[in-house]
């Protein structure tokens, strides 16, 4: 799961057209939680057509197998690591198994507590598939329930997590390019190490480059008013902070520290990165016409072309 370098495009061109960017993360979780959920129903019922006795077993004996991958008995189990890390403070696979079992226990306890108190309803969910059907009774069929809105939750949160970062690097690269900064005047960091051009995947620094000044980058897409702000560049030492939305409280924050901030969702939107690079004496042109096209030109530098 990825924000792959086409969405990424997307999201760029939306960003500095001042639209809403966020159907195309949707879009990806979507996408993303629709292929887990087919891929899942046919192994729900390869699983219980192996199951010799049906019984609540045959669930937790395929989808807590210690051999899987300790995300995946997490996930069916009704959790995700992260929890698992944040109660234990660590997420090896041992302490993963010991948690989604006694988890799933604990769940599937409940949800007969349940069934038994809600005797009027009934739900049977019935797979089908290359020609073969099996029905769920209510208590399989809100186990299967809960474990896919715990992937949904699962999808959502790491997106949305990473979609700032993994813009940030072609995001800024674009940016410099539109007002033509020499590549000079911007440098690309991992782990504290210059590089030439960082790997798409990989997480980087961006730095604005004058002279022996060094000013990091930030680009955080977030809702307006969010708190986080200011805090996230103190802690990241940064100098040019660049969101889709900012509060007033914003940026009267980020100008008490003397930080230079873009936003891009308002009226000027990114062409306020012209400012940044006069107030910061980086070495920029204006900005040219026929934006359009000159925005494919800079897509087609700085991506990989996709085989």
């Amino acid at each position: 799961m990825t924000i792959t370098e086409q969405v990424a495009k997307n999201i760029i061109r939306k960003l500095l057209k001042g639209e809403d960017y966020r159907i195309e993360v949707v879009t990806l979780i979507n996408a993303e939680f629709l292929q887990f959920a087919i891929d899942f129903f046919k192994r729900i019922v390869d699983a219980k057509l192996k199951s010799q006795n049906i019984t609540v077993d045959w669930y937790k004996k395929e989808f807590l197998n210690p051999e899987l991958p300790a995300r995946d008995i997490a996930i069916n189990a009704g959790l995700n690591k992260k929890t698992i890390h944040n109660m234990f403070n660590s997420s090896t696979k041992e302490i993963v198994i010991d948690a989604s079992n006694e988890h799933y226990d604990s769940l599937f306890e409940t949800i007969k507590n349940l069934v038994e108190t809600e005797y009027d309803l009934d739900l049977i969910l019935t797979i089908k598939f290359k020609g073969v059907s099996v029905d769920l009774n209510m208590s399989e069929s809100l186990i299967v329930i809960n474990t896919l809105a715990v992937k949904r939750a699962e999808l959502r949160g790491g997106l949305w997590s990473t979609a700032g970062k993994r813009v940030e690097k072609p995001l800024m690269q674009t940016l410099c390019k539109l007002y033509d900064v020499p590549e000079s005047n911007y440098a690309i960091k991992i782990k504290s190490k210059i590089v030439e051009d960082a790997d798409f995947e990989r997480e980087v620094d961006f730095y604005l480059v004058e002279g022996k000044n060094q000013y990091k980058c930030e680009v955080k897409l977030m809702g307006r008013g969010n708190p986080e702000s200011a805090d996230a560049v103190i802690a990241r030492d940064s100098k040019v902070f660049v969101a889709d939305k900012l509060s007033e409280t914003n940026k009267k924050q980020l100008d008490s520290l003397g930080v230079e901030w873009v936003e891009l969702r308002s009226n000027g939107g990114f062409k306020r990165f012209e400012v940044v690079l006069k107030n910061l004496k980086i070495p920029h042109g204006k900005l040219k016409e026929k934006f359009d096209q000159k925005l494919e030109e800079i897509f087609n530098e700085i991506f990989t072309v996709q085989k």
